[in-house]
C-alpha cells in the first residue's frame, strides 16, 4: 500500500483549490515564455542543405510545404546505428496525428538524421508511423545546429548552448525556422529537457497519481520502443 495521506472530501477539494493557484500561476508564466519566446531575435541561414528523403533529394526550402513555418525533429540516428533513439521513438510516437493541425496554422513538421534514408524508412517502417523523415547525412546540418558532435567534443560542455557535455555523437532537440521571399531563418531551437513539452505521453503521466516516478540517476531508462515491452496478454 502507498503511503500517502487519505482525506476526507472537503479537505481534498480545499488542498485540490489551493494547488489550482500554483497550477494557475505557471500556466501564466508559460504564457509569458511564449511570448518572449516569439520576441526572440532571428538568424539568417546561408548554408545550402540538401536532404534525401523518398523522392530524392530536396533542399531546406522544400521541407516547408508550401508554408512559411518549419519545425524540425532532430530524432537521433547515426549512421552507424541500425535502429533509431529508442528515447527519440518515444517522443515519436507522438508525432502522427500532428501534420494537419500544424499545416492549419501554415507549419511544417518533419524528423531529420544522420542516417541514411534507407534506414529512416525501413524504421520508419517498423514503428508504423507517417510522419516525413530525411536523412542529413551529407551535410553539417546537424553539426551546425548543436545536434552533432565529433569525438573530441563528445565530452566538452558543447550541447544545450554550452551547458553540458553531449557524451555521445547525436542528441535530441527541435528547432524553427520561418521562409520569407525565399530567405530562411533560425528561428528557435531546444535541447534535452526542453522537448518535454512535445512528449504528449509524458503529459498524460504527469497526472498520474504515481507522476514519471523514474529513477533519478536514470530517468528514462524504462523506456522502451513500442513494439520492445512486454505484451501484457501474452
Amino acid at each position: 500500500m502507498i503511503n500517502h495521506a487519505i482525506v476526507s472530501h472537503d479537505e481534498w477539494l480545499q488542498a485540490r483549490r489551493e494547488f489550482l493557484d500554483q497550477e494557475k500561476a505557471f500556466t501564466h508564466e508559460r504564457d509569458r515564455i511564449n511570448v518572449a519566446r516569439l520576441a526572440l531575435p532571428w538568424e539568417r541561414v546561408e548554408q545550402e542543405y540538401v536532404f534525401s528523403g523518398s523522392r530524392g533529394d530536396v533542399a531546406l526550402a522544400d521541407l516547408f510545404q508550401g508554408c512559411r513555418q518549419l519545425i524540425v525533429y532532430h530524432f537521433m540516428f547515426p549512421p552507424e546505428w541500425d535502429a533509431g533513439c529508442p528515447h527519440c521513438s518515444f517522443w515519436a510516437d507522438n508525432f502522427d496525428g500532428n501534420a494537419a493541425h500544424l499545416r492549419a496554422r501554415d507549419i511544417s513538421f518533419v524528423a531529420v538524421s544522420r542516417a541514411p534514408f534507407d534506414k529512416l524508412a525501413a524504421y520508419r517502417a517498423r514503428m508504423g508511423w507517417s510522419f516525413q523523415w530525411f536523412s542529413s547525412g551529407d551535410t553539417t546540418f546537424n553539426y551546425d545546429f548543436g545536434v552533432s558532435f565529433t569525438e573530441d567534443q563528445q565530452d566538452e560542455p558543447v550541447f544545450n548552448y554550452g551547458n553540458a557535455a553531449p557524451g555521445m555523437p547525436d542528441r535530441e532537440a527541435a528547432s524553427a525556422f520561418f521562409r520569407d521571399n525565399g530567405a530562411i531563418y533560425h528561428t528557435y531551437s531546444t535541447y534535452g529537457r526542453g522537448i518535454d513539452l512535445l512528449n504528449g505521453t509524458y503529459n498524460f503521466i504527469d497526472i498520474s497519481p504515481l507522476g514519471r516516478n523514474e529513477d533519478p540517476d536514470n530517468t528514462q531508462s524504462w523506456v522502451r520502443r513500442h513494439d520492445e515491452y512486454d505484451d501484457p496478454d501474452s
